[in-house]
């Protein structure tokens, strides 16, 4: 430890209860069996979590960056307590039963997080996520815990190279379909599947976990402009050392996640997956931080940032960029300061620098020698890259991406699938026409259960060129690397009665993403007299976690949330 820290007195912190006073002779003993000293074991217990793996390259780097993490709090009068929690990773995932345990396991992260802090007294938690639901479980675990805390991106992979353009693996998902309609040899899939993931790290592309690193940064729980670097680089590990430094800091000030997580700052939030076509995920992520921590911001509020705000990164699935490309001209800092310039975001809120937003932004420069990112005076599109909707259709409101699509409004005929297989094995035998809706129902948060992802059937309409010739829409969710005429969330959900679990084939639907409409040309007399006639469905998930999901979960309207949240708490953690 450096002369110049002093040590911290932790009397009034949580880890007093295991390490201070002769009544915790006990649980030291413990600590001593770890080959910790006496020093140590005084300092604030610092929670390092990290959601490292051997699922998939997301969380692969993770444990390196932990380490210099640990370092930034060893050398800083903190001591790490490094654990790791689970991750289910989408894109293995994807496409089949094992998706219903993708949104689960955001709950399981944020439960399981609180769980090992709570019963081990830890001050402090910095956080490092890669996969898509891991940002989110960490961060509202951050939030419900309410110490002070960090959180850190993993890194995004870096792009593969196939005939000379950069690729990612949703060209490899989108390949599938080319392959399935004869367009794409068994060769050349073969070999873009080698190619298209070449080293550790999140997907590449403005999906998911991309856009909750954003998230990270625009809320105020991430160092500035460590979203950025890819996970390869080291300077991650230059940011894991100073996330590890600055929770020690928060400590100091005792600056904590509610002290940054305001309707402010999840407005900034929602105004950077706008403006870089993030995944429409956000639309229940935010809403379930937000939740943490007993503020009202539902899928509305978010649709409300989204309309207003303009898209001017143009980042894939909707435009040419991947990840690296942004980090190389600036990283998030850069976009956020277009933002703040152009007056979308708030920049007195406070973040983990213990600086407000404006002055963490004060000295970034808008490179010009680069289209990466637009200025909102010369956007991409006026306004965002993710719409809300809101009709008979979906009285609680859906999500639509429309970053990249030319065609804004969609009038067609419904094709109705009770589940996403047989969705798929529809449109991999080709078993649709142009101005085909196609439902894809009782894939809600209860209905599933556990909320799927779409991605094998949306890409494969692309990869069939048929993306925007045909809509779709499902009480299920879509990948952040979705792209085409593509509605999710509806609510309420079929499982729940939901208009979406009354539809029949044939009936006239239009969704409109300029005006932010859905609707089934149905009367209401027509809908209460199918209503009358419909009944509950059983699942084949009738034990174990999914189960147990099903029961608590709430709408996709509010996050999908498990739990009362803020608004319910009698105490928090942080001051127990």
């Amino acid at each position: 430890m450096p002369d110049s820290v002093k040590p911290i007195d932790k009397s009034k912190m949580p880890s007093r209860h295991v390490s201070v006073g002769p009544e915790k002779a006990p649980h030291r003993s413990y600590y001593y069996a770890m080959g910790m000293t006496e020093e140590e074991i005084a300092q604030p217990l610092v929670g390092v979590v990290s959601t490292w793996n051997e699922a998939a390259p997301c969380n692969i780097a993770l444990a390196r960056q932990a380490q210099a993490a640990k370092r930034g709090v060893r050398e800083h009068a903190g001591t790490p307590r490094e654990f790791t929690t689970i991750t289910v990773t989408d894109g293995i995932a994807m496409g089949h039963a094992g998706m219903k345990s993708s949104l689960v396991s955001r709950e399981v992260i944020a439960d399981s997080i609180e769980l090992t802090v709570r019963g081990h007294c830890y001050d402090a938690v910095v956080g490092l996520a890669g996969c898509d639901k891991s940002l989110p479980g960490v961060m509202m675990a951050m939030a419900r815990l309410n110490v002070p805390s960090v959180f850190m991106y993993g890194g995004s992979i870096l792009p593969g190279r196939y005939k000379d353009k950069d690729v990612t693996v949703q060209d490899v998902f989108e390949a599938v379909g080319a392959h399935a309609a004869g367009n794409m040899s068994d060769e050349d899939l073969h070999e873009l599947e080698c190619v298209a993931c070449p080293s550790a790290g999140s997907c590449g592309g403005q999906f998911t976990a991309n856009t909750m690193a954003c998230v990270s940064e625009a809320i105020g729980l991430a160092i500035p402009g460590s979203a950025g670097a890819p996970a390869p680089y080291e300077t991650r590990d230059e940011y894991a050392y100073h996330s590890g430094r600055m929770v020690m800091e928060l400590i100091k000030s005792n600056l904590r996640p509610r002290d940054i997580i305001t309707r402010k700052s999840l407005e900034n939030a929602a105004t950077i997956v706008a403006a870089s076509g993030g995944s429409t995920n956000a639309g229940l992520h935010l809403p379930a931080i937000a939740s943490e921590c007993g503020i009202e911001f539902d899928l509305h509020d978010v649709a409300e940032i989204f309309k207003k705000t303009p898209y001017v990164a143009d980042l894939k699935p909707g435009g040419r960029y991947v990840a690296r490309d942004m980090y190389e001209i600036g990283g998030v800092p850069v976009l956020l300061k277009v933002l703040l310039d152009g007056g979308y975001i708030h920049g007195d809120c406070i973040t983990v620098t213990g600086k407000s937003m404006a002055e963490n932004l004060a000295d970034v420069k808008f490179p010009n020698n680069q289209d990466v990112i637009r200025t909102t005076a010369e956007p991409l599109s006026p306004t965002g890259g993710v719409v809300g909707l809101r009709g008979n259709l979906a009285p609680e409101g859906a999500l639509v991406k429309v970053a990249g699509m030319k065609t804004l409004k969609f009038i067609g005929t419904a094709r109705c699938f009770d589940c996403e297989e047989d969705a798929f094995a529809a449109v991999e035998r080709r078993d649709y026409q142009d101005g085909d809706v196609l439902v894809i129902r009782y894939e809600g948060p209860k209905g599933g259960p556990g909320m799927r992802e779409m991605l094998s059937t949306t890409a494969a309409l692309y990869g069939q060129g048929a993306g925007e010739k045909v809509a779709l829409i499902t009480d299920g969710r879509f990948s952040g690397a979705t792209r085409g005429f593509c509605i999710g969330h509806v609510g309420p959900e079929a499982a729940v009665g939901g208009p979406i679990g009354l539809l029949k084939d044939g009936d006239k639907i239009t969704i409109d993403a300029e005006a932010g409409e859905i609707n089934v040309d149905l009367s209401n007399e027509e809908m209460a007299a199918r209503k009358a006639e419909w009944s509950t469905r059983s699942t084949d998930y009738n034990a174990g976690a999914i189960w147990k999901y099903a029961q608590t979960v709430g709408s996709a309207e509010k996050g999908a949330v498990t739990h009362p949240g803020g608004a319910a708490e009698t105490h928090i953690y942080a001051d127990i």
